[in-house]
């Protein structure tokens, strides 16, 4: 049984085609604030490979959502597009309101929260570094930090007469040059931000996402696990969990 799951980001259209549980494509695309205009040019693509089922994590809005819908439908067969759940496959969601949580946050949270003994510190280092804690089977809500890259962009924007190019996150030791200042400033201060998280409250350090190994370099101390893909793996026991309910 085929089954294709996609992630549709901020930035980034991911997606795995499955055969029976095992990954056989696995993509990613950038696009370019048209999702759909993309997902148009693969979809010819995903009819030839005679699928049963497509799941689907969107963080777009209606607008564009709907249109991915549309496209989706010429597959012919049941697409599902996750959605937060104040509760859902034991998993307790930890916002008041659960329509203003990510279900990019909410899948990665549900990816890993099977275990009510465990506690979890889940971080993705994405377009946002976002940081949910969990308890056991409870998620606690978490916080939003903008990235490595978001970071140095705004200092390039409001700061006059610096020029700040391009260079590594590669320190956390004081910036010999400016260069180096803004660099090991920015990567210093969300290191220590999740330093502080963990020291509040211990818990088992899970990363996911493009910059996950930078971070678990200057993070060993916490025993770091990286997972890649958390999200997609969220999103396949999501559709699980509702064929279950059907």
């Amino acid at each position: 049984m085929k089954n294709l799951w996609l992630d549709i980001g901020n930035t980034r259209l991911k997606y795995w085609i499955t055969d029976n549980n095992q990954v056989i494509e696995h993509t990613a695309e950038m696009h370019l604030q048209s999702p759909a205009d993309l997902l148009l040019g693969l979809i010819q693509h995903f009819k030839s490979l005679n699928l049963n089922n497509v799941g689907v994590s969107s963080v777009q809005d209606k607008k564009n959502n709907d249109r991915i819908q549309y496209i989706l439908k010429s597959l012919g067969i049941q697409v599902v597009f996750a959605q937060v759940q104040a509760e859902y496959a034991g998993l307790s969601c930890g916002y008041d309101n659960t329509s203003q949580l990510g279900i990019d946050r909410w899948l990665q949270v549900l990816a890993v929260a099977r275990d009510p003994e465990q506690n979890y510190c889940v971080i993705s280092c994405g377009t946002a570094l976002t940081i949910d804690l969990v308890d056991g089977l409870q998620h606690l809500g978490g916080y939003i930090l903008p990235n490595l890259y978001l970071q140095r962009d705004s200092l390039i924007q409001n700061t006059k007469g610096i020029k700040i190019p391009d260079a590594a996150f590669d320190a956390l030791t004081p910036g010999r040059n400016t260069i180096d200042a803004v660099h090991h400033g920015i990567l210093l201060g969300l290191v220590s931000s999740i330093e502080k998280v963990l020291e509040q409250s211990p818990r088992q350090l899970i990363l996911t996402g493009g910059d996950a190994p930078l971070f678990a370099i200057f993070l060993q101390k916490y025993h770091p696990i990286i997972e890649t893909d958390l999200l997609l793996k969220g999103l396949q026991r999501y559709i699980q969990h509702y064929a279950e309910m059907r």
